[in-house]
């Protein structure tokens, strides 16, 4: 488990996000950095958030509060606008005002795939973050089955070896399975 103390601003960032996202729905962190929190060495300016569906009202609440908090909507600060972009499956950016850099790509949750990895969702207390993440085998059938760019790929391979104990191949090759079935 990595040291408390030795949070950085991505982490900090994450938390604090991730804190007032929790009371209004059920997230997932995804991608790269699951397998940075996790010790992997590498560049990230963005952190990938899926949430589960919301309706207006509910998200608005969720907007409101994530504004009150310092946080800015990078793509409209109007939260009729901003929800219109996820509704039409499209990602928004959120970032601490006046500081574009790291922010948080927020998408609703898409299919039943999104659907399953929120249910899945787990925390990692190796990453010394109380938030949560989609599943290890989850972030490893992506990097390996849709992503499978060169840093996906090293994604996959660190996760593999810092989480053996999590790794389940038969969970990975269903996963991959709808993968093909949803995203190809």
């Amino acid at each position: 488990m990595r040291d408390m103390s030795d949070k950085n601003i991505l982490d900090e960032f994450c938390i604090k996000f991730c804190s007032i996202v929790e009371k209004h729905c059920k997230y997932i962190i995804v991608s790269g950095f699951v397998a940075i929190s996790s010790g992997r060495v590498r560049a990230t300016e963005d952190i990938d958030m899926i949430i589960e569906r919301l309706s207006f009202e509910k998200y608005k609440q969720l907007h409101d509060d994530l504004v009150k908090a310092g946080f800015v909507c990078m793509q409209s600060g109007k939260a009729e606008e901003s929800y219109g972009y996820l509704k039409g499956s499209l990602a928004i950016r959120y970032t601490i005002k006046d500081k574009p850099l790291p922010n948080m790509e927020v998408k609703f949750a898409k299919d039943e795939l999104d659907t399953y990895q929120i249910n899945t969702r787990k925390k990692l207390p190796l990453t010394g973050l109380d938030v949560w993440f989609s599943s290890i085998n989850m972030n490893i059938a992506f990097k390996e089955e849709l992503l499978k760019s060169d840093k996906d790929m090293k994604d996959a391979e660190h996760l593999r070896k810092i989480y053996p104990e999590k790794v389940e191949e038969n969970e990975i090759h269903k996963i991959k399975k709808m993968i093909k079935r949803l995203r190809s």
